[in-house]
C-alpha cells in the first residue's frame, strides 16, 4: 500500500515538474485542413525583419516598421494557406513550372551536380530540399490562382487609360533613351584557352540570339551579370551612358537587334534592343501598357481582399484566443473551439429505454447453400 509519505513525495515532483513546464508549439488558428502554429509565426517574423533590413532599414525605423506589420503576419499566413487551397481545389498543375523555376535557380548559381545544388539550398534557406521545392510550389500556385481569379478580372476600358494620358502628358515627356538586355561573360582570372573558350560561347549566343532563341532566357541561363536574375534587362540608358561603340547602334538600329560580342578587359558582352524612345511627349500607345499598369494598382489590393474575405467566408476557420486575424470577415464566427469546449453526448435512462433494438443472432454463421433461419416470433425484442 502506497504510504502517505510516498504520495507527498510524489505530489512534490509533479508540482516542480509543472511548473517548469512550458509550451512550445502551438496551434494558432486552424484553416480548412491547415493549420498556422506559433512557429510558423516566429519564422514569418525574422523573414520579415531579414527582408526590411535587406532594404536598408535599422535602429528605430527598422523596430517600427516590423511593429507596425507584424500585426498582419497571421493574415499573410491566413491568406497564403486559403489561396494554396484553392489552387488545388481548381486542379492547377504548376509541377513543370517548378522544375522549370528549380533548374533557373540551379543554372544561375552554375552548379551542375544536383547533390552540390540540394546542399546550396539546405545551407542558403537553411531548410529540407524538399521543402523549399515545396514552398516554390505553394508561390506558383498562390500566383495562378490571383492572376487567374482576381488579376484577369480586373478590366480596365481603353478609353479610361486616354483620359489618363491626356490628365497627365507631363509624366510621358521623355529623353531619348534605350532599352537593352544584356548577357555579360566574365573572361577574369581565366588562361588565354580558356578566353578563347568563352568567346567562342559568346558567339554561339549570339547566333542562337538571332535564330529565334529568347534572349532573356539566354541571358538568364548563361550570362554572369546581376541582371540575369531579370533576363538580362538594363535600366533605361541615355546616349551619354553608352560605350562609343554600342551608342550608335543603340539608338540607329531596329528592335530586337542582336549585337556582336564586344571585348571588354573583364569579358565578353552582347546587347539586344528591346525598345528606344525618342525625345519628347510619348505617344499614346508607346504609353498605354505602362498607364494600364498605373491604373491597375489601386483597383488591385481592394479587390484581392475582397476576393480572399470570400474564401474566408467559405472556410472553416478557427482563431485561439490572443490572436487577432486583421483579414477577418465581419459577422463570421471564428472562435476557438479546442477539444476543453467539447461537452460529451449525455443520454438519459428513459432514452435508452426508448430504444427499440433487434435481437442479433451472432452464434448463426451462414454456410453456402444455407440461409440464415429467421428468429422466431417468440424472439422478444428488447
Amino acid at each position: 500500500m502506497t504510504s502517505v509519505r510516498t504520495v507527498f513525495v510524489l505530489l512534490t515532483a509533479w508540482s516542480a515538474f509543472a511548473a517548469d513546464f512550458r509550451v512550445i508549439e502551438q496551434i494558432v488558428a486552424k484553416v480548412n485542413e491547415d493549420i498556422v502554429t506559433t512557429s510558423d509565426l516566429a519564422r514569418a517574423r525574422v523573414q520579415l525583419e531579414q527582408q526590411l533590413r535587406a532594404e536598408g532599414l535599422k535602429g528605430a525605423q527598422l523596430e517600427k516598421t516590423i511593429k507596425e506589420e507584424e500585426a498582419d503576419i497571421l493574415r499573410s499566413k491566413i491568406d497564403n494557406l486559403l489561396l494554396v487551397q484553392r489552387g488545388k481545389q481548381l486542379d492547377i498543375k504548376v509541377d513543370s513550372d517548378v522544375t522549370k523555376r528549380l533548374a533557373q535557380i540551379q543554372a544561375q548559381q552554375k552548379i551542375a551536380d544536383q547533390d552540390k545544388f540540394q546542399q546550396w539550398v539546405r545551407d542558403t534557406f537553411q531548410m529540407p530540399f524538399e521543402d523549399f521545392k515545396a514552398e516554390i510550389r505553394n508561390n506558383l500556385l498562390r500566383q495562378r490562382v490571383i492572376s487567374q481569379e482576381v488579376s484577369s478580372r480586373i478590366n480596365i476600358p481603353t478609353a479610361e487609360a486616354r483620359k489618363y494620358y491626356e490628365k497627365h502628358k507631363d509624366q510621358f515627356i521623355r529623353q531619348e533613351r534605350v532599352f537593352l538586355r544584356e548577357i555579360f561573360l566574365s573572361t577574369e582570372g581565366k588562361s588565354d584557352k580558356e578566353v578563347a573558350a568563352i568567346e567562342k560561347k559568346a558567339k554561339d549566343l549570339v547566333a542562337r540570339a538571332r535564330a529565334g532563341e529568347k534572349f532573356a532566357d539566354l541571358a538568364r541561363d548563361n550570362s554572369d551579370a546581376e541582371s540575369a536574375r531579370d533576363g538580362g534587362r538594363t535600366p533605361p540608358l541615355k546616349r551619354e551612358d553608352l560605350r562609343p561603340e554600342l551608342r550608335d547602334i543603340a539608338f540607329t538600329k531596329e528592335k530586337g537587334y542582336v549585337t556582336d560580342p564586344i571585348r571588354t578587359d573583364k569579358g565578353f558582352l552582347i546587347f539586344q534592343i528591346e525598345d528606344r524612345h525618342g525625345a519628347g511627349l510619348a505617344p499614346f500607345e508607346e504609353v498605354e501598357n505602362e498607364i494600364m499598369e498605373i491604373l491597375f494598382e489601386p483597383k488591385f489590393e481592394p479587390a484581392l481582399r475582397e476576393y480572399l474575405a470570400k474564401l474566408r467566408q467559405d472556410a472553416f476557420l478557427q482563431i485561439r484566443d490572443g490572436y487577432i486575424d486583421t483579414g477577418a470577415v465581419p459577422g463570421k464566427d471564428t472562435s476557438w473551439k479546442g477539444p476543453e469546449s467539447l461537452k460529451p453526448e449525455t443520454v438519459t435512462k428513459e432514452e435508452v429505454a426508448s430504444r427499440v433494438y433487434r435481437k442479433r443472432l451472432f452464434w448463426l454463421i451462414p454456410i453456402p447453400g444455407t440461409s440464415i433461419p429467421k428468429e422466431s416470433s417468440s424472439n422478444p425484442d428488447y
